[in-house]
């Protein structure tokens, strides 16, 4: 059986272009309705933030201070079976961000992860399918630290020592030495996290995976044939192995060239590159598919229905696809959804069809 958790009321200050801003909302469906450049994305952002602890669209907190002002902070309360929970997110520039629950501050924030499961779709996930690896790797991490704070803990422990090797190798450029001790200690260490990580990461993928394929056919009524793979140069040879067979190139290159901070996750659509094969609307039905997926495994394995955000939607699929998703998302899942557009008469028409308790809030 699913907990059902919804967010009651929101009050956001200083957050990136948002002075003040206090609202109640339903715990069905609530839209945000304006023209661009109101807030309306910063509104769902503040909304995410409060769920994951961080913002989506720029994770370097300082940076979504309000232009002229000295913090930011949003404050929310949350219902779960009947219990209210308030969590207040803030930082002052200068200063470590604070999350505070129910009055007390997190020992470290890592804790907050995975409580207040959110999932949410955006014009900026094209990023996925057009940028590097990185974006990729951090898509995947964050949704299996959402469902595993323990993963999240090793996932910080391995960037750490990572660090620390690097900086030895950086260090020999100078020295024209390298500490061969210290450096096997970090390699010991990295290789224990890695491993770790890269089960973890493969365990994760062949939950997806069915979920994907299943959402993506439901989506583009099966037209085509899309893959999801992980890869990892650990499916062959171990960490430990690979970073002796280069370490005179690690030396040369002065930074660690192999391990799980080079996986990568392929897209593809009928056996070739979705980034350069797949259409518009394919790639669209590609990212939704990742994010309804993403709800799905977080709900599964939390056993939690996530909060629903969906940024812009209507102005990146057309009308139909836009029904398909809405009726998908309300009739199999039903959690609280939001979602922002441009045009009331547009938002109104689809979400008073679903039967669910909804309100449109004017931006």
């Amino acid at each position: 059986m699913n907990t059902n958790m919804y967010l009651k009321k929101i009050a956001v200050v200083n957050y990136r272009n948002i002075s003040t801003k206090n609202l109640l909302f339903e715990s069905g469906i609530n839209c945000f309705v304006g023209n661009n450049g109101v807030g309306k994305t910063n509104l769902l952002d503040a909304i995410y933030h409060l769920g994951v602890g961080k913002s989506y669209f720029n994770p370097s907190a300082s940076q979504n201070i309000r232009h002229g002002e000295e913090f930011y902070m949003i404050e929310g309360l949350f219902e779960r079976e009947n219990r209210e929970e308030q969590i207040v997110c803030s930082i002052k520039k200068g200063q470590k961000k604070i999350i505070k629950c129910n009055g007390k501050n997190y020992d470290r924030i890592t804790e907050h992860i995975g409580k207040y499961p959110m999932v949410i779709i955006s014009p900026a996930d094209t990023d996925l399918i057009v940028d590097g690896s990185e974006v990729r790797r951090r898509f995947l991490d964050n949704v299996i630290s959402q469902s595993d704070t323990a993963y999240l803990d090793t996932l910080i422990r391995y960037n750490r020592v990572l660090l620390q090797r690097n900086t030895i190798l950086k260090q020999f450029a100078v020295n024209q030495y390298v500490d061969l001790l210290t450096l096997g200690i970090y390699d010991k260490q990295l290789a224990e996290l890695g491993q770790h990580i890269y089960q973890k990461r493969t365990q994760f993928m062949e939950a997806f995976l069915p979920v994907f394929q299943y959402q993506y056919e439901y989506l583009s009524e099966g037209k085509e044939q899309v893959s999801l793979s992980y890869e990892s140069a650990l499916h062959t040879t171990s960490l430990s192995e690979l970073l002796k067979q280069n370490l005179e190139k690690d030396r040369i290159l002065q930074y660690t060239s192999q391990g799980i901070h080079k996986d990568d996750l392929l897209f593809e659509i009928d056996g070739f590159s979705m980034k350069k094969y797949g259409s518009q609307g394919q790639q669209k039905s590609f990212l939704i598919a990742l994010k309804l997926s993403q709800f799905e495994v977080i709900k599964q394995q939390l056993r939690v229905t996530p909060i629903f955000l969906l940024d812009d939607i209507f102005d990146k699929l057309d009308d139909k696809r836009v029904e398909k998703l809405i009726s998908l998302v309300t009739q199999q899942h039903f959690g609280q959804l939001f979602i922002t557009d441009t045009h009331y008469d547009r938002t109104e028409s689809v979400v008073k069809k679903r039967g669910v308790p909804y309100q449109i809030f004017k931006i």
